[in-house]
């Protein structure tokens, strides 16, 4: 008695890696497009729809410089203030144990929950010349309020979160054996910090800095009040572009808002760069 064979079939299909991956990835490619390419595109086409001359008499004028140098200027120098005092906040959150620590955590993110208008009013009674503070720098012959170092205080406090939030779970997750082996083999406090813990800190504390920069460089609503808004002195370039609306030159303002994207961009990939830098050094 014989048997036979069964006929081979058709090959199966075999299984995929990532179920669902088409149509996730349509979703995400949809998403992006609807929020953020095609707005993006829309303002870069319209603000060469009137020509180059247009454009470069919209974002070269001294007073659209003044704000350039001020909003990027100010962003940057907020934004190294924010890396330096957030690292330090992040270390005594997590090193340390106090009566009070708890809400010190929280008002660490009181920023993220305040509407930016209201933080505007706030820091603009704290620092004005008769406020809590403004009154006694005022004796120093310091003012604070209407003028660039309100700007200044203001992309300070919108931007500590981002770095504190961004270090402090790197600091929590650091194996205490790798200090511990470390001051085993003689190394001081100093040298514990610098050679073990900040280069394992360096990627957070630089993505802390791009988030503080990148959310200083378009703040508008808590600054435009401490600020004071005097041409060619205190103008933020997002007042610049809502001064341009107003004015119903939407050309002007959607080439102001296409250079300050192109600078932001290129910021934040030297910032990216910088990062992956420090993550490949430190083996991260």
């Amino acid at each position: 008695m014989t048997t036979s064979l069964p006929l081979p079939s058709a090959a199966a299909p075999r299984p995929r890696l990532f179920s669902g991956l088409g149509l996730s990835l349509g979703y995400t490619l949809v998403y992006l497009s609807l929020i953020v390419l095609i707005p993006l595109s829309a303002v870069v086409f319209k603000s060469f729809s009137a020509g180059w001359p247009a454009f470069w008499e919209a974002i070269s004028s001294p007073r659209v410089l003044a704000s350039y140098r001020l909003t990027f200027g100010m962003a940057l120098l907020a934004a190294l203030i924010n890396a330096v005092f957030g690292l330090i906040l992040a270390w005594v959150l997590v090193r340390y144990r106090f009566i009070g620590r708890r809400w010190v955590d929280a008002l660490i993110d009181l920023p993220f929950a305040l509407p930016t208008a209201v933080a505007g009013i706030a820091l603009t009674a704290l620092y004005a010349q008769n406020g809590w503070i403004g009154q006694h720098l005022a004796q120093l012959g310091l003012r604070v309020a209407f003028t660039p170092w309100g700007v200044l205080v203001a992309l300070i406090f919108i931007g500590l979160p981002f770095v504190v939030r961004t270090v402090q779970p790197v600091l929590q997750e650091l194996e205490p054996e790798l200090e511990e082996a470390a001051a085993s083999l003689g190394a001081g406090r100093g040298q514990v910090f610098l050679q073990v813990i900040f280069p394992a800190l360096l990627p957070a504390l630089f993505t802390g800095f791009a988030l503080a920069f990148a959310r200083a460089v378009g703040e508008y609503g808590s600054v435009i009040f401490i600020a004071g808004n005097i041409p060619m002195v205190s103008e933020i370039t997002p007042l610049m572009i809502i001064t341009k609306l107003e004015q119903y030159d939407y050309v002007g303002a959607s080439a102001i808002a296409t250079l300050m994207l192109a600078v932001s961009l290129l910021l934040l990939l030297l910032i990216n760069g910088l990062q992956a830098w420090a993550a490949k050094r430190t083996g991260g």
